[in-house]
């Protein structure tokens, strides 16, 4: 399976979201993104600063770098562990607890 199909199965597991983006498909809720795909197939997830440096440790990866700016609160997500789904959807659930709680960001759009 490719990276996004796999990305993909991930996202089904939770319902309530949806998958945005072509090039570069991610999930958001309140305006706040919380798991990305780069087009060479990077994942990385938003995590909670208590189980942020857990999981750096558990699975040995670092904070993620997009445009060559760290983002705090990401981690790059291992290509094995974008394989385990099921290990892997505890992680991408607790990300989306964890960004439902941030104040929505006021929205953009044109009514």
């Amino acid at each position: 399976m490719s990276s996004l199909e796999l990305y993909e199965k991930l996202v089904e597991t939770i319902p309530e979201i949806e998958r945005k983006g072509a090039a570069n498909p991610y999930t958001s809720v309140n305006g706040h993104m919380f798991s990305h795909l780069t087009p060479a197939g990077t994942f990385a997830l938003r995590l909670p600063k208590e189980e942020l440096e857990k999981f750096l440790t558990k699975y040995k990866t670092t904070l993620f770098e997009s445009y060559g700016v760290v983002k705090k609160e990401w981690v790059v997500v291992p290509a094995s562990l974008l394989k385990d789904t099921k290990t892997l959807r505890g992680y991408f659930r607790l990300s989306y607890e964890f960004v439902k709680t941030l104040k929505p960001k006021p929205t953009t759009k044109k009514g």
